[in-house]
């Protein structure tokens, strides 16, 4: 459990009031005296995020109000750390929210970037809210953070042997079978688009496999685009959009801290965890537009375009998960722009063909208020992505539906498997919220771990 939390509930705290903007009048009177009138004299309004500390007669604290506005941010809470004192501190009052959630957004407040500057700090402790699991919580927020970390780091120290590395290290944890296929042996073992898009690179890009769990229970297999750095290749970005593309392995940081929950949760599953780690660069030997690629499937591929890479490394991979016909296949991707001006970038979409596990995906999402949309797989739109050389192109055409005709190739190496559903994730919060600051981002790994850990137990 993370040390910010203490699990009894005997320790002297200090009380927190958790205050929508509508019951602050509520509050004062009920409180009054010199915390009401302090309350008076700041002007606090119980804003969302806005955090009152209120003296006592000696110059302590006597306690702490955090506004939460109309309350409909559950991880507001995460405004508390860096606006306290150290110490310890308990929710106090009558608790109209998700306690379990409030707990984890404030363990989301704790979360600093420190690599390369700063230090790590010490934070004041929060009292566990009765009936919460601290080690749950803790799971989470570990997830979270391993996440951003790996996003946020620069791709210098994030190439796909980095990316590797860190893969090999949740392995090691959790005495997980770990391998990869690296280099001239990735069209050695017949995955040919990983290599043709990771060739140009200075470090050679590779397959990333793990396993974990008895052989014999259900197969759950994760999948996850890890292009560390995307220049487009020779359709080079403009160096605006270059910016944020150490985020484009966002997929792969997402299914791994997925993996890290199932096994720490030891759900009854057999994990295999797929991730082809590439760097989308340009040189002599990149592959072109007008390419024509095999691909693990047997699939031709023309090329449209170098910048929609991603879903080429993923096809290979979806193709050897979907070679085992698991019961379920889920792919985690920063795949299209076409997603975010659907969407924006805080409302992933995902695509599946299997109503009922949309559904499932739906309600936990609402459950863990880590939002998720289902956007529809359209079929008329597969026409779109048909080449008068090869079996498919991997771009359509035209401006239209680019996060559908994606999630419409992607399908296409997906035949055996009982149920596959695609992410496209934003990987990034362009914007600061309480506990939640500009960079890195988890998206939608708290709902499928819900989802799961609701199927398989744990």
């Amino acid at each position: 459990m993370l040390d910010i939390f203490i699990p009894r509930q005997d320790v002297a705290a200090t009380p927190v009031w958790l205050i929508r903007a509508g019951d602050l009048k509520n509050w004062c009177e009920s409180h009054a005296g010199p915390g009401a009138a302090w309350v008076t004299t700041s002007g606090f309004k119980a804003e969302a995020g806005k955090v009152l500390l209120l003296p006592d007669g000696a110059g302590g604290l006597s306690g702490v109000l955090l506004g939460l506005g109309d309350g409909s941010d559950p991880f507001v809470t995460g405004a508390l750390p860096p606006a306290l004192p150290l110490g310890d501190y308990r929710f106090a009052g009558e608790f109209r929210g998700d306690p379990a959630k409030a707990a984890f957004g404030y363990a989301l407040g704790t979360y600093r970037f420190t690599r390369y500057s700063g230090s790590a700090r010490e934070w004041p402790r929060l009292m566990l809210p009765e009936g919460v699991d601290g080690e749950e919580v803790s799971r989470l927020a570990r997830a979270t953070f391993l996440v951003r970390d790996l996003i946020n780091t620069p791709p210098n120290d994030m190439s796909p042997a980095d990316l590797a590395a860190a893969a090999a290290k949740v392995a090691e944890a959790h005495g997980a079978e770990f391998s990869t296929i690296e280099g001239e042996a990735l069209l050695k073992e017949n995955y040919p688009m990983v290599h043709a898009v990771g060739r140009a690179a200075a470090v050679a890009p590779r397959l990333i496999d793990m396993r974990w769990g008895r052989t014999d229970a259900p197969k759950v297999t994760l999948v996850g685009k890890g292009v560390c750095f995307d220049t487009g290749g020779l359709d080079i970005k403009p160096s605006s959009a270059m910016l944020l593309m150490k985020k484009d392995m966002g997929g792969a940081a997402s299914v791994l801290a997925l993996a890290q929950m199932l096994m720490e949760a030891r759900l009854d599953i057999r994990l295999r965890l797929l991730i082809s780690a590439v760097e989308n660069s340009v040189s002599g030997n990149a592959f072109r537009p007008g390419d024509v690629l095999p691909s693990r499937k047997g699939i031709t591929v023309e090329i449209g375009n170098t910048d929609a890479e991603g879903r080429l490394v993923l096809a290979d991979a979806l193709a050897e998960a979907d070679s085992e016909a698991p019961d379920l296949i889920i792919d985690m991707a920063t795949l299209t722009g076409a997603a975010r001006t659907a969407l924006g970038p805080d409302l992933p979409p995902f695509y599946t063909d299997d109503d009922a596990l949309a559904g499932e995906i739906a309600a936990a999402a609402e459950a863990m208020s880590d939002p998720l949309w289902r956007l529809p797989l359209w079929k008329p739109y597969d026409s779109w992505l048909e080449s008068k050389i090869a079996d498919v192109n991997h771009v359509s055409d035209g401006p239209f539906a680019g996060s559908i005709t994606a999630a419409l190739f992607l399908r296409r190496f997906v035949e055996k498997a009982r149920a596959h559903v695609h992410f496209d994730i934003y990987g990034w919060s362009p914007k600061p919220k309480p506990g939640r600051p500009t960079g890195g981002e988890a998206q939608g790994i708290r709902a499928l771990y819900h989802l799961l850990k609701r199927r398989y137990g744990g």
